[in-house]
């Protein structure tokens, strides 16, 4: 798959296949403990690290908004999962765990190409993350839910049993959090080495004590990691647990290719076509719906819905569940499989080409914008300077040229930072940029000066082309995250580009040098820097992702 430039996530599910009853059958589905062991200890270091990324304070930076889609986004697609499924004649109960299947989305797929494509922090990557975090947390629950209706008749009273030892279990790791771990915090980081063995031990320990009071292994894992989440030594332990995850994570890919045989394929193949296409194509015309109807343009709902569209590890985990308590036959775990193995699949490559289809297809897409719902009323005709991107490195411009008053626009689409930033006085418009209609509309051409903090090449291509289009003196500082690209730019002839990792590394070695001669307060700049460190981490600017 490297050497063929496709994701990686598909040769894990490739090999499970090959090694599987379906081709090779040199793994038997019935003798796989090793691997199904290797499985459950990548899940659990996956719930874990989303657990450290669940404390209340990063959480708020993806906005209620995001959760309100999300929280929306799951009852709709359960609610149209479901009714698929009982049109199927599968029973009420194999309905609503093939409804729940499909409401969630793979945190570890998205993430990882977050990551990779380095847009954790662009408005669209902002909104997934908020949508699966909110789905992480259903989860949670469904899986609790789950666990202690299992017995039957004597559901409710396992319920309270369980309820009981839950809140005990609680009241005693609130205590060790609040308590004991502060205190020990400088102890166990004094060693890198036995920083990670701790968190082994505490993952994977609250995993096994959660699991053996009637909980599953699953959610042991995310409380640990939430717990966690408020220590200095977080992102360090995060850091440290990826590459233990990842090995394991493989592990359960694997083992899902192996679960794919002819026999449970050749039963269930139409429904999992059937519910494939809803996940991949309808699941996505849900969540731009959804975006539109708050207020946010085509292309972050376009980006949104592509990168979601595809069933979640939480998925699978839940219908191996099921089977083991009895809820569910094979013939509907085999069908949450295959569907899992499709979804994630294909959904690599939307997600890998997202802008070229967004291109192809965007002008098709206007019914999912509600424009009147945000209303422009700049009333300039002409502005000396008109700033893309009001978010995080935006800001600074901003103070740097509100002073200009109308002679200064300010762009952005995300409806949230339009509406504060008009409270605040500021001219700005809602819209997109590299929407050509809109260009024309502020007469980006008659500009002195045009700054884009938006680090997307192609949105850079079509801002620099347009605005050169007619005016061959304007000013234009462009972003770029990728070197490549930032030599592409300045090659078509912009004036700058900020390349922000390594901008951050020339200012801070001209500080140091003129502090080691004597030519700068470093306290002075080290207060006035505090301040301003202290006043964006309030405006909710801190990264969006470790």
């Amino acid at each position: 798959m490297r050497i063929l430039k496709q994701p990686l996530v598909v040769g894990y599910i490739l090999t499970g296949v090959l090694i599987g009853p379906l081709v090779s059958g040199f793994v038997n589905p019935d003798h796989t403990e090793v691997i199904e062991v290797f499985s459950e200890m990548g899940v659990a270091s996956l719930l874990f690290i989303v657990g450290l990324h669940l404390s209340p304070n990063e959480a708020k930076q993806f906005g209620k908004t995001a959760f309100i889609i999300g929280l929306l986004q799951v009852i709709l697609t359960f609610s149209i999962g479901f009714l698929i499924s009982t049109l199927f004649k599968f029973t009420y109960i194999a309905s609503i765990y093939i409804g729940i299947a499909l409401s969630f989305s793979s945190t570890i797929v998205v993430l990882k190409f977050l990551s990779d494509k380095r847009d954790l922090d662009a408005l669209y990557g902002r909104i997934s993350i908020g949508v699966l975090l909110l789905q992480d947390i259903v989860a949670a629950l469904v899986l609790i839910g789950a666990a202690t209706f299992s017995s039957g008749e004597n559901g409710f009273a396992t319920f309270s049993l369980l309820i009981l030892k839950g809140f005990l279990v609680f009241l005693t790791l609130f205590f060790i959090s609040h308590k004991l771990l502060p205190k020990l915090a400088t102890f166990f980081a004094a060693s890198q080495e036995f920083l990670f063995l701790f968190a082994i031990s505490w993952g994977f320990g609250l995993s096994a004590l959660f699991a053996n009071i009637g909980f599953s292994l699953e959610i042991g894992a995310l409380i640990a990691g939430v717990i966690l989440s408020v220590s200095p030594y977080s992102e360090e332990i995060s850091s440290r647990f990826k590459p233990l995850r990842d090995f394991f994570v493989v592990m359960f890919f694997v083992l899902l290719g192996t679960r794919v045989s002819f026999e449970s394929t050749r039963v269930i193949i139409i429904p999992a076509l059937v519910f494939s296409f809803f996940t991949l194509f309808l699941k996505p015309l849900i969540i731009m719906s959804l975006l539109g109807a708050f207020k946010y343009k085509r292309k972050p709902g376009f980006y949104v819905g592509t990168h979601l569209a595809q069933i979640s590890e939480f998925s699978l985990i839940l219908a191996l569940f099921g089977l083991a308590s009895g809820h569910i036959n094979e013939q509907v775990f085999a069908l949450i499989t295959v569907t899992g193995i499709i979804t994630i699949t294909i959904s690599t490559y939307l997600i890998n080409y997202t802008a070229h289809i967004y291109q192809k297809i965007s002008k098709y897409l206007q019914i999912f914008e509600r424009k009147d719902l945000v209303q422009n009323d700049v009333t300039s005709s002409k502005y000396e300077v008109i700033l893309f991107g009001c978010n995080r490195v935006g800001y600074d411009f901003v103070e740097v040229f509100k002073e200009l008053d109308t002679r200064f626009l300010a762009v952005d689409f995300d409806p949230d930072i339009v509406k504060e930033l008009k409270t605040q006085g500021i001219n700005i418009k809602y819209g997109d940029a590299d929407d050509l209609e809109f260009l024309e509309e502020i007469k980006i051409y008659d500009a002195d000066a045009i700054i884009s903090t938006i680090p997307d090449f192609e949105t850079n291509v079509v801002l620099l082309k347009k605005a050169r289009s007619s005016n061959k003196n304007v000013i234009v500082i462009l972003t770029s995250h990728e070197t490549g690209h930032a030599i592409d730019l300045y090659e078509m002839g912009a004036n700058y580009v900020i390349v922000p990792h390594f901008l951050g590394g020339q200012v801070v070695s001209r500080l140091a040098y003129d502090a080691a001669f004597g030519l700068q307060d470093l306290e002075e700049t080290r207060a006035k820097h505090l301040d301003y460190l202290l006043k964006r981490n309030k405006l909710g600017h801190a990264p969006a992702f470790r």
